[in-house]
């Protein structure tokens, strides 16, 4: 053949033989990749220190509005969900690389360091690792946050109607007594006397009502359980 085909990579070698030593290239990204583990190192603590900050200071043009969330909705999501959002540096779960990642994206984006990292999360995950569904945000001001990552697992689909009984004492009161309705259908009849008489049984669920609220006033009390719109932002334990 007249002309023989281009070697692409064999040209890129060439070059680099007259600019650069591999000494050189190799030291070049050793430097590279050390910055980088710095800066990921840095937002690690700071995530793992962080502490109430009143804004951040973000480019606006550069905001996605879709990720930018009041505190009342905030609020009202934790309180529907008995979710806790709280001061990234009391999660005791993992945070994975893609939300460090993240953050690093928009540090270099709004040319900021960012602070005051909250979690949105179910309270274990404040205790111990799991696999729900943590959201990471950053105040913008204004008791505005900026939803920077989510990860794990989405919520039970039924979590909402599970937690409703915790949101008020209301809620509470009209689970036990629905619970209590059903239970006392479930007694046969006559089992403690031969007629059968709407005055049985309303003394059955009047029974029944009692028991069921007691175990619940029990379980409260001994475990320190409250109500959904009393530790959706609350860092004590026995909240």
């Amino acid at each position: 053949m007249l002309f023989h085909k281009t070697n692409i990579e064999e040209k890129l070698s060439i070059l680099k033989e007259k600019t650069i030593s591999e000494k050189e290239i190799l030291n070049h990204v050793y430097e590279i990749l050390k910055k980088e583990s710095e800066k990921e190192e840095h937002i690690t603590k700071r995530l793992k220190d962080s502490k109430n900050s009143a804004t951040n200071t973000f480019i606006f043009d550069e905001l996605e509005s879709h990720r930018i969330f009041h505190i009342s909705q905030i609020q009202k999501i934790c309180i529907d969900y008995r979710l806790r959002f709280l001061d990234s540096r009391y999660f005791k779960g993992k945070i994975p690389q893609e939300a460090i990642s993240e953050v690093k994206r928009l540090e270099k984006i709004h040319r900021t360091e960012i602070k005051g990292f909250k979690i949105m999360a179910p309270s274990k995950l404040f205790k111990l690792e799991d696999k729900d569904d943590p959201l990471l945000f950053a105040p913008i001001g204004n008791e505005y946050y900026y939803l920077i990552h989510k990860w794990g697992n989405d919520l039970h689909p039924l979590r909402k109607l599970l937690v409703w009984p915790f949101k008020s004492i209301v809620n509470l009161a009209l689970t036990t007594l629905v619970i209590s309705y059903f239970a006392t259908l479930l007694v046969p009849n006559g089992l403690f006397s031969k007629s059968n008489t709407s005055a049985e049984f309303w003394m059955i669920f009047f029974f029944m009502f009692k028991s069921i609220g007691a175990v619940v006033i029990f379980y409260g009390f001994a475990l320190g359980k409250n109500f959904n719109p009393a530790i959706w932002n609350s860092k004590y334990f026995n909240a």
